[in-house]
């Protein structure tokens, strides 16, 4: 099968896409034939180096969306499946960038019917992010909430689902962004910061950081999403981040969420899996509204 790989790391043009074996699954595992694969900025850590594993080659994608092609003992997957799944991982041969993927059995679950492959390849890894990370905050309806870089696709993710649980959401992003993130279903919006101890918590999409802490009440929360990279406590403010991880059954819940149109999945351009070099150089240009999708 073909694959998006990196073996020296670099800019865009370091991306390949080498031969390489077919992945047979073992117990507990699914293999998936790959209809849509998402590139995240995750994935350009991993060019970069960011992540380590040099002179290995290393895969790229952590998103798929496809039809499950070959089942091991033990799963209640069928071949004929559509499916989606998280398959994290840093560094690795072969990721999601693939003809196909073998994941383990509770990180699929069964794609939206609402939505085409390459729009629900874009759910799994951001809309559990968003959800991971609400969860650790532990906010009740009524209560208030600022996701900052909620243009984007984790941003945008939370916006949805706080406001679908009753938190008031403000969400912070370029001015231009302004439509979009009210129309996600943000109560206030703010292109700039919001006064001190305002909100009862912070989700900081934008990687604001020690920034976002003073908008914060006391004894409020807030979550990054740089695992590890959350600021100090002050005033009583728990602060932690989210490292997200597999999980089929939430994944499940979230593509019901896309079916009853309380999430939306967006999409920015697609790119065949021989053009995930161009993939690359257009996610380093920035100002993606949507993800990136490749379709092998």
């Amino acid at each position: 099968m073909r694959a998006a790989v990196v073996r020296h790391f670099g800019g865009p043009e370091a991306v390949e896409v080498v031969e390489t074996e077919l992945p047979e699954p073992g117990a507990r595992q699914v293999r998936i034939k790959v209809a849509a694969a998402t590139l995240n900025p995750v994935d350009a850590g991993v060019r970069d180096g960011f992540f380590g594993g040099a002179g290995k080659q290393i895969g790229f994608g952590w998103d798929v969306a496809g039809t499950v092609d070959a089942t091991g003992v033990a799963t209640a997957w069928s071949v004929g499946d559509q499916v989606v799944a998280l398959d994290p991982g840093m560094v690795r041969p072969v990721g999601t960038h693939a003809e196909y993927v073998v994941v383990d059995t509770d990180a699929v679950a069964k794609a939206p019917a609402t939505v085409d492959a390459v729009h629900a390849a874009t759910l799994p890894l951001n809309a559990l992010t968003a959800a991971q990370a609400l969860d650790l905050l532990e906010l009740t309806e009524g209560q208030s909430l600022l996701v900052t870089g909620a243009a984007g696709a984790v941003g945008g993710f939370a916006v949805q689902l706080a406001a679908d649980r009753g938190i008031s959401v403000t969400a912070q992003a370029r001015a231009a962004d302004e439509e979009l993130v009210r129309s996600l279903g943000a109560a206030h919006f703010t292109s700039g910061p919001v006064g001190a101890g305002t909100v009862d918590a912070v989700l900081d999409a934008a990687v604001l950081g020690e920034a976002a802490l003073e908008w914060i009440r006391d004894g409020g929360a807030y979550v990054g999403v740089r695992p590890g990279g959350e600021p100090a406590p002050v005033r009583g403010v728990r602060t932690t981040s989210v490292a997200v991880r597999p999980d089929g059954a939430r994944l499940a819940g979230l593509a019901a969420l896309v079916d009853q149109g309380v999430l939306t999945l967006r999409v920015a351009e697609t790119f065949s899996l021989e053009d995930a070099p161009k993939a690359h150089a257009r996610l380093a240009e920035g100002g993606v509204r949507g993800r990136l999708v490749l379709v092998p």
